[in-house]
């Protein structure tokens, strides 16, 4: 089993996650997926909010965020939204959300207990009419990945390395670099079909509500009922 660990200068959260290369990476449009999948101005609670790369743009199209995150180094970024210091698992904040936020591709996050967890802390918190956008690895990405692909984000640098294939994870290397400064994050991916994204979402009263994008890299699903 590879746990995920990181190395580089500056603040590293629990699981590797390196704040500086984080809080320099650019907002990618996820903002508007998950503002065309959810109702104008319902609030949204972002689990695993990072510095706010997706929060702040969020914001800006009306939407009042809730961002949570485990690292207080992540959320000392966060500008615009109401943060919550605290893992994704077992949160219960006694609120409903129109809009739930899980990005990051922790929906392939490797323990089966694990990502029942996340579901479950996103079911606690969706209102009746809410819905959940989430960011995946579909299964064709673990097919297609290899070491050596990346590409530029804004000023960073992003390459994956060290790739090893199993049956149905993968494991990797992410390196990072902002300028002349070096940052490396190992990790581990589980592959699940689309059939297994189901059955996980229903296990938690959670239902498939289709994708958001053409690469089927994000989804949404609603409150079974």
């Amino acid at each position: 089993m590879v746990e995920p660990a990181g190395t580089g200068p500056g603040k590293l959260t629990a699981d590797g996650c390196a704040v500086d290369p984080y809080r320099q990476l650019p907002a990618l449009g996820e903002a508007a997926i998950v503002h065309a999948a959810i109702r104008a101005g319902v609030g949204v609670l972002d689990l695993g909010c990072g510095t706010g790369r997706i929060a702040h743009p969020l914001s800006e199209l009306g939407h009042p965020v809730v961002g949570v995150d485990q690292s207080a180094d992540m959320l000392a970024h966060v500008r615009v939204a109401e943060t919550v210091c605290a893992p994704i698992a077992g949160l219960d904040l006694q609120r409903s959300f129109g809009g739930v936020l899980l990005a990051s591709h922790l929906v392939n996050t490797p323990e089966a207990t694990d990502r029942r967890a996340l579901l479950e802390t996103v079911r606690r918190h969706l209102a009746p009419d809410g819905r959940l956008v989430a960011e995946w690895h579909p299964p064709e990405w673990f097919d297609a990945v290899s070491s050596g692909s990346g590409g530029t984000i804004g000023a960073v640098r992003v390459e994956l390395t060290d790739v090893h294939r199993g049956a149905d994870f993968l494991d990797g290397t992410v390196r990072y670099w902002a300028g002349d400064e070096l940052w490396t994050q190992t990790f581990r991916a589980r592959r699940l079909t689309q059939d297994a994204l189901c059955a996980e979402l229903a296990a938690t009263g959670l239902a498939f509500d289709g994708y958001l994008t053409d690469d089927c890299t994000w989804f949404a699903a609603l409150p079974a009922r």
